[in-house]
């Protein structure tokens, strides 16, 4: 089997996907980069991503992430956001590159002036073309192509990132391509490495439906609050439309998707949120989540 791992973006929702590989991480035994041969993720689910491919125990994701989050979310402007975002992001990651990755990864970000995604790449293997230049993650350091896939505009800074062949690219979350960044992933294993799509597994860990909490903070340039509300429409609803073609184009492959709706008043939140309280509890149901599916795992990745 050749199984992959896909996080999807959404902020402050990604406690839910923490709470789902807490109970994954116990099921495996061992880290996670350990059990999966690709792991793609966009925005805050390249954070995850990141750090489970380097190494890191879901435990020690999760003490970052109630740390990081309330201090990012709770600021007032995109720009203290942003430098807050690069701050953590520096403190996390170093000056680490590519190639400190111990098992293959894909970060999505999003090419704000050519409108097409940007997805930094652990391994020559999964380029398709362009061989000749490809150098792991462009040429960048995890936290530029993390601080890249995160850069959810307006609500945050654009990024831009120096890249070895494509030079200077300002870029935007990866949400605007691919919230949930299953297609690219299987379209990698696939088209750059030949695997038969029913040889391929799939895990993909969403971040949870909630009723969205009105996003209230001052946007610098706008006179209304719609347009931060609008991104966060758009993010999840990329998520559900990847989702969708996945199944589509790829009906032999097995995708178990992770990505539990509550509807109840009581879970209202936003992609911003930053209670702790609030987190916590986001935390928990991602951790229900996963008991859901535990035997459809087991009988796809454990046979």
């Amino acid at each position: 089997m050749f199984k992959i791992l896909s996080l999807d973006g959404g902020g402050s929702k990604g406690v839910y996907t923490i709470g789902v590989l807490e109970e994954l991480e116990q099921k495996l035994g061992g880290r996670l980069h350990q059990h999966f041969d690709l792991v793609y993720g966009t925005s805050t689910g390249s954070i995850i991503g990141a750090l489970i491919c380097l190494g890191e125990s879901v435990s020690t994701i999760k003490e970052h992430y109630f740390t990081l989050i309330p201090d990012i979310m709770g600021r007032w402007f995109r720009s203290t956001r942003s430098n807050c975002l690069a701050s953590h992001s520096e403190k996390i990651f170093g000056e680490k590159k590519f190639d400190a990755f111990l098992t293959n990864i894909g970060v999505v970000a999003t090419n704000y002036d050519q409108q097409k995604p940007l997805i930094f790449k652990s391994d020559v293997k999964f380029s398709h073309g362009r061989k000749g230049t490809f150098k792991p993650g462009f040429g960048c350091t995890i936290r530029e192509a993390v601080e890249a896939s995160c850069a959810a505009y307006p609500i945050f800074n654009k990024v831009e990132v120096n890249t070895s062949n494509q030079g200077i690219v300002t870029a935007i979350d990866g949400g605007f391509v691919a919230n949930n960044p299953t297609l690219f992933a299987i379209t990698d294993a696939h088209a750059a490495l030949g695997e038969p799509t029913s040889n391929i597994k799939v895990l993909s860990v969403g971040v949870g439906l909630y009723l969205e909490k009105p996003i209230n903070f001052q946007m610098e340039f706008l006179s209304k609050f719609e347009i931060a509300q609008l991104v966060s429409t758009v993010l999840t609803t990329s998520s559900v439309t990847n989702e969708q073609i996945s199944k589509l184009l790829f009906a032999e492959t097995d995708i178990i998707r992770i990505n539990d709706a509550f509807l109840e008043k009581k879970h209202e939140t936003n992609m911003i949120e930053k209670d702790k309280k609030k987190l916590d509890e986001l935390y928990y149901l991602g951790r229900n989540s996963f008991g859901k599916f535990e035997r459809e795992f087991e009988k796809i990745f454990l046979k």
